[in-house]
């Protein structure tokens, strides 16, 4: 995105200092790194990191909206409406696809966003590691708003960990040493100091939680939450019967509480307006299909990682939903061959991470990831034995 720092990268760029940066981050916690990282960050011109900002505090303006809960209660489906619900979520993460408008230039289009968490201690270390191998240029950085490292560290924790001791706080998943994201789940053990539990280990005495730690019973009192209601559906009889934990009243605090998954989604975008929002319809209220369907994508609202997008829609897709007020019909953008590599250029993605202290008014851009595709779609699935594709970060240029 800015010529003369992706010229210099690329020329000095070489194999061997590629895989000794892969060497030092999976060495960090062997084994643990179960996805590609890509070749390169992703180097943000100020200008585009105004636009990206602009378009996320659009969003948080209609979050922080007394009305946004009520505006959202039918975001959550009966099925897995949890009791308990927070005033906010802690977390929230926006996606957006760097892309090209008819004029030429390039722009953030929102694709998705969760009010969940995602890979917020991994991208520590990522930027660790990068450093020692490869040079960052002046007046760039990942971190926002004037966060370093250290900062930033204290902030994750002060909000995982609330007003508890450490042992009382736990990351909560289902099998999480088997995840494809566990790096992260190591790196919060590290630099959180709370231990990954599985769903599957919690003890229930009445209303109270505990875990087993380092052979110990201990009391759980807050949970930073990482279970996804999709793959909790997934799992069997005897984890499902677990999982009714969450719908039971208990003397716990969530951080974040489930319904915020479902409040910051998919549900929300046709709530949005603004010009790097693509334009986004609930498909049952929409009263004359567009001529141009070709140009926009289907997507159920209650589905992760991609599951059961229709690209590209005819109107044999719409006629087969058999339930149209879960689904939205968005406007296509056109991802911008942005990334120049070694063979063909990348498309990239950029998630803002964004946080939310108890008793601030709204939350902060603190970091962010990146993602690099050369495939139809990003993913892994459509990105296989390809280079310069996989996990990446952002450098910002400061303003």
């Amino acid at each position: 995105m800015i010529p003369a720092i992706r010229k210099a990268y690329n020329e000095s760029f070489t194999k061997e200092k590629y895989e000794a940066f892969l060497k030092e981050l999976h060495e960090a916690f062997p084994g643990e790194l179960d996805f590609r990282v890509a070749e390169t960050p992703i180097f943000v011109p100020k200008d585009f990191t105004t636009k990206i900002l602009d378009a996320c505090e659009t969003i948080v303006d209609i979050i922080v909206d007394p009305k946004f809960k009520e505006l959202t209660d039918k975001s959550i489906p009966p099925n897995v409406k949890a009791p308990g619900d927070t005033v906010h979520t802690q977390f929230i993460a926006f996606d957006f696809g760097i892309c090209i408008n008819e004029a030429g230039e390039y722009e953030p289009q929102l694709i998705e966003m969760q009010g969940f968490p995602t890979l917020f201690a991994y991208e520590i270390l990522l930027d660790d590691v990068f450093r020692k191998h490869f040079t960052v240029p002046e007046n760039f950085d990942c971190y926002l708003n004037g966060y370093n490292r250290e900062s930033y560290i204290k902030l994750l924790k002060e909000i995982i960990i609330g007003d508890h001791s450490p042992e009382n706080v736990i990351l909560l998943e289902i099998f999480p040493r088997q995840q494809k994201t566990r790096i992260d789940f190591f790196c919060t053990e590290e630099y959180v100091g709370i231990k990954m539990v599985c769903l599957t280990e919690l003890i229930k005495e009445g209303k109270k939680l505990y875990y087993m730690n380092d052979g110990k019973k201990t009391e759980v009192k807050r949970i930073y939450n990482r279970v996804i209601f999709d793959d909790l559906h997934q799992q069997s009889a005897e984890v499902q019967k677990q999982g009714k934990l969450f719908f039971e009243e208990l003397e716990v605090e969530w951080c974040p509480h489930p319904d915020w998954f479902y409040r910051i989604s998919k549900f929300t975008l046709p709530l949005i307006q603004h010009p790097y929002v693509p334009q986004t319809y609930y498909l049952n209220e929409i009263k004359q299909l567009p001529d141009d369907l070709e140009n926009y994508v289907l997507k159920p609202l209650f589905s992760f990682a991609g599951q059961g997008v229709v690209i590209d829609i005819t109107q044999e897709d719409i006629d087969n939903v058999k339930d149209p007020e879960n689904w939205i019909l968005q406007k296509k953008v056109k991802y911008a061959d942005v990334i120049e590599t070694p063979d063909v250029p990348a498309k990239a993605e950029i998630r803002m991470f964004y946080f939310w202290k108890e008793g601030e008014p709204r939350p902060i851009a603190v970091n962010n990831l990146g993602r690099l595709s050369k495939g139809k779609m990003i993913g892994v699935r459509y990105n296989k034995d390809k280079e310069w594709v996989g996990g990446n970060f952002c450098y910002f240029e400061a303003p």
